[in-house]
């Protein structure tokens, strides 16, 4: 009887122990927000944000399917716990319909680690401010939809962005970040309106996106490396570029170890890009650049490198890029170039590009009438497999 009674015991003893915190979780609408489109729902959400926050261990927030107006706010740690999840799906988070006392951001989420947000559909409602824009009016710069900055281990998935302000994701000093199943539209006319920009960041992951914009699909700048980019379906919009760099002095140094692969583009105004200013004082490289299996369908530039972009020729005639360009690869990238020239490497007199490799491009011109040709000014490198338009390296 004794020896049962120590078995019982030590059993329960044994479950009880091995049973694991159960994780905290916080449901805006207990705070106030109400899924109505029109209460603002910034002070409820930052409200459990504080508490799911300060909680020693890892916590949830919950926002249930509904319409959610949102006016802004941001979201800052460090946090106590290590692992912050935001369950968004079915979630339709709306801005103001104007632009009056728009900053420079809606939703930001700053020195936080851990983070992952699932599922959410973010409205910046840009219309009035494109407008202003479109028409010359005296308008704000606009506000960037999803800004994630400073912040360390993010992971954003199934969300989509709809008309942003201005940039719609915009990853800025952060490192190790994931992009899964991301949906972002604009019209494309709609100005200034990047899809996914990426500065001062590292080890950046986008897997699988369909972008519709009126600028850069997704934008490179300066301080980035280790970022690879796959499954992109793009346009309208600018392409995938790096860059523009070097109208001001890089911040970090340049662009670095950057993979581009299975994407498509579609009427887009450029496919794959880099991008310099023509000025000689602000240095830096782009090295370690490969793109790899992209589709162009009607892309005015597939493929092009401009080191000597000097827009209205204000600030920058008669100089030279001294951003130096080299070890980049474009393979097998196949499909039809809206223009002519379908291959450009127009680069720098004084920092001429080096390593460029062509590998296996089958680029053809719309019409028909006329071959697809390549121009080459101030590059050098190599070509292997089957080129057309034939090589100008």
């Amino acid at each position: 009887m004794a020896a049962n009674l120590i078995i019982t015991f030590l059993l329960l003893f044994t479950l009880t122990t091995a049973k694991s915190p159960s994780t905290p979780s916080f449901n805006i609408i207990n705070f106030g927000a109400k899924p109505d489109g029109q209460t603002d729902s910034a002070a409820p959400f930052l409200a459990a944000w504080s508490k799911a926050c300060s909680a020693p261990t890892p916590a949830t927030i919950f926002v249930p399917p509904g319409t959610y107006f949102f006016s802004g706010a941001e979201f800052s740690g460090p946090c106590k716990n290590a692992k912050m999840q935001i369950f968004a799906e079915g979630a339709d988070f709306v801005a103001a319909s104007g632009y009056d006392g728009a900053g420079e951001t809606w939703i930001t989420f700053r020195e936080v680690e851990g983070l992952s947000i699932y599922g959410g559909t973010f409205d910046g409602r840009g219309e009035a401010l494109w407008d202003c824009k479109m028409a010359g009016g005296s308008c704000p710069t606009g506000a960037t939809s999803l800004s994630i900055i400073n912040c360390n281990k993010t992971l954003l998935s199934g969300i989509t962005s709809l008309n942003s302000q201005l940039f719609h994701v915009s990853i800025y000093r952060s490192t190790a970040v994931t992009l899964r199943s991301t949906t972002i539209s604009a019209p494309g006319n709609s100005p200034n309106t990047d899809g996914i920009h990426i500065q001062l960041s590292s080890s950046v992951i986008v897997d699988g996106a369909i972008i519709r914009t009126g600028d850069d699909c997704i934008s490179i700048k300066d301080g980035v490396s280790d970022v690879d980019i796959a499954g992109v379906d793009c346009g309208p919009g600018h392409g995938i570029s790096i860059g523009s760099l070097g109208r001001d002095p890089l911040r970090g140094g340049g662009v670095r170890n950057v993979t581009v692969r299975s994407v498509m583009l579609t009427g887009t105004q450029n496919g794959v890009r880099i991008k310099t200013w023509a000025k000689e004082n602000n240095g830096g490289v782009v090295e370690g650049v490969r793109f790899e299996d992209a589709v162009m369908n009607g892309v005015s530039n597939p493929i092009i490198v401009d080191q000597n972009y000097c827009p209205e020729k204000k600030g920058c005639p008669k100089q030279s890029s001294g951003i130096k360009i080299r070890g980049v690869s474009f393979k097998n990238i196949r499909g039809t170039s809206a223009t002519k020239v379908a291959v450009k490497l127009d680069c720098s007199v004084s920092n001429p590009c080096s390593g460029i490799g062509l590998d296996d491009i089958d680029l053809i011109y719309e019409d028909k009438k006329m071959a697809a040709q390549s121009f080459c000014r101030n590059a050098r490198g190599s070509v292997s497999g089957y080129v057309i338009p034939p090589s100008c390296l």
